[in-house]
């Protein structure tokens, strides 16, 4: 049976809250207090609340709540199949206004259904912004440009030159650019003649302004520059820019001889291999340089050829300009044709080889072969191969259906590649101190450029023709490199074989072959061989690898060569790899200087292989692993794995191979965290920690669950994170233990849901947010309570409650200082509802917990202006009130509350009334202090909210209480600062719940309720 405390002395063991009593100020000044209405009339005139608490005694009316749940039941509505449904399709009528062009003519508007389902948020104006549309209408010229640029846009969208399966070459800048660098000093020439290209005035004559155009280029070719020696890299590359700028500077200040002298001077550089390994480099700032000026001379033209009526567009013809656009064009040629030196002229030329457009239709087809004839005349073979992709570049951006040029460069580059090993090319590389080995790669960017140009969407039959031609005229494998390098990998996979034959055939000439190995599985990678030759494939190329004795050369070839493995076989050729690695990579440390490609071969296994457990069965996996010596690294490669574990594993495990290399890998990450760890960091190391101990389940073995849940707080206690997520799992394994046990514990999993709920008790206070703590007390007490674990819930909500007041007044959200007042109100809030359903402890008197957290209230330090104590005083009489009913509103399974414990017991309801005028003196006391002219909004706002809290909660049957309700009604629209909205909302309430059986004395209050309006 359950127990009844009625008996027992109900005394509080608390000072302030013990009679239940406070003292209210006697009296204030007229009109800032709470008045009592004579009779049923208007108010009185006087008559203020004073001290005596006995003036409004609290009564809680009584709830049915079944019957309430009952009336606030919507009603179910049958619902015809036909009828309107939120989720069918809706049918949208479009309006489309249509525009005609001809004079005098108004705008028609035609109207159409449509039964497909249409999104009115993502039509389109017919391309067109309606803002800017009414801006644009007020200037004809700039409704013109704006629709040009929309048609100029449209038209290079749909008649695109070059698809976007043709990888640019801005895609390969970067990359040439970080590979090909030097040490070593560098010289640049830089011409004196800037300020002499000012010269001339607006009114000499313009055959003068010619001459002296001519005379100021001259000038240059005969040598009016200062050189810059021993440059570094960077400073030489700052000296490209600023010419690169300079250059932009000259042209908008229609500077255009001294643009033609910084490209003519850039030009020039390219001639220049004292430096050879930084070429591909130069070749790449230079050409930029050259890049913008064809865009500024091309633009300039394009320009010329418009005129009032109507504008160029892109795809045009000769016709369409006009002869000073031509003329302009001509003069442009003619100028570059007279610089003497051949590289110059052939780079500014090919610069602007897209102007012959604005000459004829046949300009172009013209120009390309003579450019291709002209680079003949360049002897350095490293020079000529990069002239031959920049001018294959230009070609393929202006007209890349123009193969035979193409073509040609590739066959006449092929004839001069033989003077790499002539006297001149070698006597050059002893001087700079270069070897073979180190020179033939600087070929690669040009000579797979001019192969990707030369494959792109040519037919099966000429591709094979180049390849073999390639091979047979200059048997090199710097040659077959840059045919793999540039042809589609699938031409080059399904021809594996054929490729392995002629690298072994082939001449290395100091190209080593393992380089050919690597770029034939690159494309192995992107595109899968025949089925009958992988494991072949595979066997020939791994006997050249492992040969290699320089760890640098074989890690760069055997990470490659991981992901065909990888992808084709089985776990058991994977671990033959990585032991191989192992062999190669330890003698000496190698390992140290190839973290990068170690990091992408466990990148590449792991994005294979998604059954963790055949992962981690792989025996050299894991000492793999253990290469990873530094701890950056070795994070970050235990971040990798746990992130994709968390991607790939979706079912729980238990797998004692997966867990202990997990463990172990959790583990390292989180012993990286120390004082300088960033929290950023932290948050992600947490994140996969917790989803790997997420993805823990023993099933039914929950012993071992809760043992694998103290070995992770001892190994993972420096994340505060993960330390709540275990606190979490371990609350959760109680409750599946209830469920399992549908509540009737035995004797074995009452100890053990004890253990969880000691577990969560000893783990909560190590850790530091003070609102964490607090969540985590009220549900592990929440836990603990619905296992009948009584008196370690009252330990939980004791220790909660005792944590109130450490909470500061200011706590750190994301980084921000904030007030912690409403997440204090959030949290007791919470409290509240769970203390209405938690027994009294027999030795502990009436409502312990419930006084206990009065006086923490109480004693809290609150901020000034602030009335959130009274609304939490507002929200405990709400508690009071439902507690003081016969059934309470809900309860938990096998746990007996206190309307079971007391059953209506009259002294528990006095020392419940008692409990409830306090709070109200609280209230009131509280309503008086606002009496200020700055707090009578604040002032209106508690009064009407404690209005509505009586009227919720209270028996208005009570003639003080009801007199309360009054005098709160009147001082919430007393100074016109009421909410007359709500309040009218209020009254409509109250009259409405007066029809209800039972609530006839509403009736009365609702003509006492007038409501005032401002004048």
């Amino acid at each position: 049976a359950p127990r009844n405390h009625s008996a027992r002395a109900h005394g509080c063991p608390s000072q302030s809250w013990r009679l239940g009593r406070a003292r209210l100020s006697r009296s204030r000044r007229p009109g800032r207090g709470l008045h009592k209405r004579s009779g049923a009339g208007g108010p009185r005139t006087s008559g203020h609340v004073t001290g005596k608490m006995a003036v409004f005694p609290w009564h809680s009316r009584n709830r049915n709540y079944k019957a309430e749940f009952a009336s606030c039941r919507l009603e179910a509505v049958p619902l015809e199949f036909g009828d309107y449904h939120p989720l069918k399709p809706i049918t949208v009528t479009e309006s489309k206004t249509k525009k005609v062009s001809r004079k005098g003519s108004t705008s028609s508007t035609s109207s159409s259904s449509s039964n497909s389902m249409v999104d009115p948020l993502s039509s389109v104006l017919d391309g067109t912004d309606p803002l800017s549309m009414f801006a644009a209408s007020a200037d004809p010229a700039a409704l013109a440009a704006a629709m040009d640029s929309s048609r100029k846009k449209r038209d290079k969208d749909e008649n695109s030159i070059v698809g976007s399966d043709f990888e640019p070459w801005a895609n390969k800048r970067g990359e040439i650019l970080a590979r090909y660098t030097t040490t070593e000093k560098l010289s640049i020439n830089l011409f004196m003649g800037a300020e002499k290209g000012k010269a001339g005035t607006a009114t000499s004559a313009m055959s003068e302004k010619v001459r002296t155009r001519l005379e100021e280029l001259d000038d240059f070719e005969e040598g009016s520059q200062k050189e810059l020696l021993n440059l570094t890299q960077q400073d030489y590359v700052n000296r490209i820019e600023e010419l690169n700028q300079s250059l932009k500077d000259a042209w908008a200040s229609d500077q255009k001889v001294k643009a033609l002298k910084i490209v003519i001077q850039c030009s020039k550089l390219l001639s220049d291999t004292s430096v050879i390994q930084f070429y591909p480099s130069k070749f790449v700032l230079i050409t930029d340089i050259l890049d913008t000026f064809g865009k500024l001379v091309y633009e300039r033209i394009f320009s010329m050829c418009a005129d009032n009526r109507s504008v160029l567009p892109d795809h045009f013809s000769p016709e369409n300009t006009n002869d000073t656009a031509k003329e302009t064009c001509l003069n442009w040629f003619f100028k570059i044709a007279s610089i003497r030196e051949l590289i110059p002229r052939f780079y500014v030329e090919a610069s602007i080889l897209k102007c012959n457009k604005f000459l004829s239709k046949t300009g172009i087809s013209e120009c390309l072969p003579r450019l291709t004839c002209m680079i003949r005349g360049i002897g350095d073979p490293l020079v000529s191969v990069y002239a031959r992709a920049y001018l294959c570049r230009v070609g393929m951006e202006v007209a890349p259906h123009l193969k035979e040029s193409l073509n040609k460069n590739f066959f006449d580059f092929l004839l001069t590649f033989k003077q790499i090993h002539g006297d001149t090319v070698q006597n050059q590389l002893v001087v700079q101190g270069v070897d073979l080995p180190s020179y033939l790669p600087l070929y690669s960017p040009a000579m797979d450029w001019i192969f990707q140009c030369i494959s792109y969407h040519a037919p099966e039959v000429t591709v094979p023709e180049l390849q073999c031609d390639a091979c047979l005229r200059g048997g090199t494998a710097l040659l077959l490199n840059s045919v793999m390098s540039a042809f589609r990998a699938e031409f080059i996979a399904t021809r594996s074989m054929d490729f392995i034959g002629m690298i072994k055939e082939c001449d290395e000439s100091g190209f080593p072959k393992h380089l050919l190995f690597r770029s034939l599985g690159l494309n192995l990678a992107l595109a899968d061989p025949p089925e009958s030759d992988r494991l072949q494939i595979l066997n020939e190329a791994w006997k050249v690898i492992t040969k290699l004795k320089n760890p640098q050369d074989y890690i760069n070839c055997a990470e490659v060569w991981v992901e065909y493995t990888c992808k084709h076989f089985t776990k058991r050729e994977v671990n033959t790899v990585l032991a191989d690695v192992i062999k190669h990579m330890t003698p000496d440390r190698a390992f140290e200087d190839s973290y990068p490609q170690l990091q992408l071969i466990i990148k590449k296994v792991i994005a294979h292989f998604h059954d963790f457990s055949v992962l981690f069965s792989v025996e050299k996996f894991l000492p793999f692993l253990d290469m990873f010596q530094k701890e950056s690294v070795r994070v970050e490669v235990c971040k990798c794995i746990m992130e994709a574990f968390i991607k790939h594993h979706q079912e729980p495990t238990k797998d004692p191979v997966i867990l202990n290399a997990l463990l172990h890998i959790c583990k390292t990450m989180h012993d990286s965290v120390n004082a300088l760890t960033l929290e950023d960091e932290k948050r992600m190391l947490a994140y996969l920690i917790n989803g790997f101990i997420k993805m823990v389940s023993f099933g039914r073995d929950f012993e071992q669950q809760l043992s694998f849940y103290v070995e992770s707080r001892s190994m993972f206690c420096n994340l505060e994170p993960v330390l709540v997520q275990l606190i979490h799992s371990v609350n959760r394994l109680a409750m599946e233990t209830r469920k399992v046990m549908k509540g009737n514990h035995s004797r074995k999993t009452a100890a053990f849901v004890r253990a969880c709920v000691a577990y969560c008790f000893i783990t909560i206070p190590s850790l530091a947010g003070i609102f964490t703590r607090l969540n985590l007390y009220l549900h592990s007490g929440q836990v603990a309570l619905a296992n009948q674990c009584l008196s370690q819930a009252d330990a939980f909500f004791k220790a909660a409650i005792s944590l109130v007041p450490e909470v500061p007044k200011m706590i750190n959200i994301d980084g921000k200082m904030r007030p912690s007042e409403s997440f204090l109100m959030e949290f007791l809030c919470n409290f509240f509802s769970t203390l209405l359903i938690v027994p009294d402890h027999p030795e502990h008197g009436v409502l312990f917990l419930v006084r206990e957290l009065l006086n923490v209230i109480q004693d809290y330090t609150w901020e000034d202006n602030s009335d959130e104590k009274i609304r939490i005083y507002t929200c405990v009489l709400h508690l009071l009130a439902a507690m003081s009913q016969e059934t309470f509103l809900y309860h938990i399974d096998k746990v007996d509350s206190n309307d079971s414990l007391y059953g209506g017991d009259s002294k528990f309801l006095a020392e419940n009334n008692k409990l409830c005028e306090t709070v109200m003196a609280q209230i009131l006391e509280h309503l008086k202090t606002l009496a200020k002219d700055e707090a009578l909004k604040r002032q209106s706002l508690v009064g009407l909210s404690f209005f509505n809290s009586i009227l919720a909660h209270g028996d208005l049957r009570n003639n003080k209480l009801n007199q309360l309700s009054v005098n709160l009604w009147h001082l919430a629209q007393r100074h016109g600062c009421a909410d007359t909205r709500t309040m009218v909302k209020t009254l409509e309430y109250i009259k409405k719940r007066s029809k209800q059986p039972d609530m006839n004395h509403l009736t009365e209050l609702a003509l006492r309720l007038p409501l005032q309006t401002r004048t």
